[in-house]
């Protein structure tokens, strides 16, 4: 079979499985969740070889150690997948749910109900916990999916798929819920992400490179970002010990995370009280600071920051930092060079506040607390499936919620329009 007809065979057995997950009970999908954990669990010794197979493979074609990390299936990462099931389980099931119900003049009741996307694409690189992860999300909010890993996770995404399906007969819901793409085939990516009549949305998980292709060749609606260019502003008259705290937890918690801050900017009656504070707590953290020429005038260790420091997503113990004359002037800087994923103000002026969360169009955007915030278990979501920083659907960390949409219900007692 080639690679399109492999791809429309799962396409089809996906679309048809895709109902009968949206008809069924939270009950049944959450034994299937819990079926897959025992499976999992019991499974240990072959994934712990699978893995073995993949990183085997990794090491002699020489994967790049971060790969290599990500690739790796420990005992604890294991536990983990186990747990993650676990709480997606205990997770309050969205589907059917019925809100703003409203009463007519014509006297019929109008609401809306959450459903199901149906079937979910997910591409995906390196770590096999995504497939679980993903899996469970998929799920539990009634839909079914496809997923592609990526070619170094081959044989511990088989030995994954397999308790997959284990979890899913258990439950008595078709095996065709949840497939793993059984090939390294590049060119099933771009099958997968061309059919539309198999395929309601596509989630792509990796690098800059992976979903800009993805964006560009797709004919299935993506729930995507490319990049984390956070920005923290601190304002006029801000709480000194505040801004210091947000600021150096925004960068230095975690430098490899797409809410981590990349750009500091500092109003100028600030700057020069705060700014030193700010160079002795990154200098000990061992973050380079590149900045505009009124940071270098008072921070002259900091390097000249260029035009593209401020689109950067450094993903690094770097930082650009730029003195701004005031909100106005920070706005337009976060609103011309933002990404649209997270940015925060630091401030004590409660108007100001208002309008910066109104006039900064991003997914996110906080007062008075770090960027790193911006994560799905943070905001009660209680697991996500990706950022988004599109406009329409989901936006933000995409959770149950973000993998249903909402049809209008009405209900009447014979009535008939005149």
């Amino acid at each position: 079979m080639d690679v399109d007809q492999y791809m429309a065979e799962l396409g089809r057995a996906a679309r048809a499985a895709s109902r009968k997950v949206a008809a069924s009970s939270t009950a049944t999908r959450n034994g299937a969740l819990l079926a897959t954990r025992d499976a999992l669990d019991g499974a240990r010794q072959s994934l712990a070889e699978a893995n073995a197979e993949d990183l085997a493979r990794g090491a002699a074609s020489g994967l790049a150690a971060p790969l290599m990390d990500r690739l790796e299936l420990t005992p604890a990462r294991i536990d983990a997948m186990l747990e993650g099931l676990r709480q997606v389980a205990n997770l309050p099931d969205p589907v059917g749910a019925i809100t703003d119900m409203n009463t007519m003049p014509s006297g019929i009741q109008v609401g809306r109900m959450r459903v199901p996307l149906g079937v979910i694409g997910i591409i995906y690189e390196s770590r096999p916990n995504v497939t679980v992860e993903a899996a469970s999300l998929c799920l539990k909010s009634g839909n079914a999916t496809i997923l592609r890993g990526g070619s170094e996770a081959l044989a511990s995404n088989r030995a994954i798929a397999a308790c997959l399906a284990e979890g899913l007969q258990a439950a008595g819901l078709p095996e065709a819920a949840i497939q793993v793409v059984n090939t390294a085939d590049r060119a099933a990516v771009g099958r997968l992400i061309t059919m539309p009549e198999y395929v309601d949305v596509i989630v792509p998980r990796g690098g800059k490179g992976l979903i800009e292709r993805i964006n560009a060749d797709a004919r299935v609606p993506v729930i995507k970002h490319l990049d984390g260019v956070c920005h923290v502003y601190i304002d006029d008259g801000a709480d000194a010990d505040m801004a210091v705290a947000i600021a150096v937890n925004a960068k230095t918690h975690r430098y490899g995370t797409c809410n981590t801050m990349e750009t500091l900017l500092v109003a100028a009656s600030a700057a020069a009280q705060l700014l030193p504070r700010l160079e002795q707590a990154y200098t000990a953290a061992g973050v380079e600071l590149r900045g505009c020429d009124r940071t270098r005038a008072i921070l002259p260790g900091a390097k000249v920051a260029t035009e593209q420091d401020w689109r950067e997503e450094y993903l690094a113990p770097i930082l650009a930092v730029r003195v701004v004359g005031g909100i106005d002037e920070a706005i337009d800087h976060i609103n011309t060079y933002s990404s649209l994923h997270t940015d925060s103000i630091v401030t004590r002026d409660h108007a100001r506040a208002m309008r910066f969360l109104r006039e900064v169009d991003s997914s996110s955007v906080m007062v008075n607390a770090s960027t790193r915030f911006a994560d799905g278990f943070e905001y009660g979501l209680g697991a996500e499936i990706g950022i988004s920083t599109d406009k329409l659907h989901a936006r933000g960390p995409v959770g149950l919620e973000g993998l249903t949409s909402q049809k209008y219900v009405v209900f009447g007692e014979g009535q008939v329009r005149t």
